[in-house]
């Protein structure tokens, strides 16, 4: 059934009318163009699709679009500010915590959840919190110590 719906999407206000059972992946992939959020295995095992609704991830192909009519959606677009990565993209980067980068996304937005509710997680909660979220190339050594490391520089950047 078709229905209006209205969102905020990387802080700008959103309405379109779809098929309120389509989920958002397709919503935002086909209708909205932001492809940053991946199709992996479409059952919300592997965490490619994860994006942020009201500050907590979520795997976004078992989301129906009309969920999320009135709340927040953050997606890997627009994680950066003012053309400045954001600190956990910074540290993918500098780690090289990504082969292929299929699941870089969804990792970077499961690591920004973890860190929005815990700023100084332990390995062993890192390792826990990015548990279900699969990189096909074996990137996670580097993946966890990209974590830490962004947890490290938000710290700072809180403290100042």
């Amino acid at each position: 059934m078709e229905e209006k719906i209205t969102f905020k999407l990387n802080e700008k206000t959103v309405s379109l009318t779809i098929d309120s059972e389509r989920t958002l992946l397709w919503v935002l992939r086909t209708d909205l163009g932001l492809t940053g959020t991946k199709y992996g295995c479409g059952k919300g095992l592997c965490g490619a699709c994860t994006v942020i609704v009201d500050d907590r991830a979520v795997r976004s192909c078992v989301i129906p679009a009309r969920s999320i009519k009135g709340k927040k959606v953050l997606t890997i677009e627009g994680l950066a500010r003012n053309g400045k990565l954001h600190p956990i993209q910074e540290a993918f980067a500098k780690h090289d915590a990504l082969q292929c980068g299929f699941c870089t996304p969804g990792m970077i937005l499961n690591a920004y959840d973890l860190l929005l509710r815990n700023p100084q997680p332990t390995r062993k909660e890192i390792i826990e919190g990015m548990e279900y979220n699969l990189c096909r190339c074996g990137a996670h050594v580097r993946i966890i110590q990209a974590i830490e490391s962004a947890s490290q520089e938000m710290k700072g950047a809180r403290q100042r």
